[in-house]
């Protein structure tokens, strides 16, 4: 399985996000991980979707169809070498007296993890990085109690040299890429 990083530029539209949803359901294709949020152009939002394919076939065909949409300013595909990506996740640690002391120099230095809240028996320690990053920050602080933890889809920009919404229509002048 490969997995595609998905880039859709529409205008802010309500439903749009259900629409772009189905056509990902008749396809028989699962959403890894999804993210949304408005671009550097007002009215412009960007849904990163990744999925894994064992087809590049199946996933040229999904982007076809949702640049069909109503909306879709412009779709692209990417694999993983195209783009630079990162992730965030939240841990939320246990810290109770007397318990076993969180090494927050090796947190730092060795996983580039810091944290961003201190409990009287919790902390929260935010860490960035790829999926396997993360998992493994996961599965150093797991014996030390994880209390939560959550972590958010992948955000990505491609190596072009141009941003991608240079490539969009100029404000005002909504057609379909």
């Amino acid at each position: 399985m490969t997995n595609y990083t998905i880039s859709i530029f529409t205008t802010n539209t309500v439903g749009l996000l259900n629409r772009i949803t189905i056509v990902f359901t008749r396809r028989r294709l699962n959403i890894e991980s999804l993210t949304v949020c408005e671009t550097e152009r007002k009215g412009v939002s960007r849904f990163t979707i990744v999925l894994k394919s064992e087809s590049r076939e199946s996933v040229e065909k999904l982007v076809r169809q949702i640049r069909k949409l109503v909306d879709v300013l412009a779709v692209y595909g990417y694999l993983d070498e195209d783009i630079v990506f990162q992730e965030t996740a939240l841990f939320k640690i246990s810290t109770p007296l007397g318990g076993p002391q969180l090494d927050i120099e090796r947190v730092n230095k060795d996983f580039n993890a810091w944290v961003v809240q201190w409990g009287t028996d919790s902390v929260v320690i935010e860490k960035s990085g790829t999926e396997a990053e993360i998992m493994e920050f996961y599965h150093y602080i797991k014996p030390q109690g994880i209390l939560e933890f959550v972590r958010s889809g992948r955000i990505s920009v491609s190596k072009e040299e141009k941003g991608l919404v240079e490539y969009l229509p100029s404000e005002g002048v909504w057609e379909i890429a």
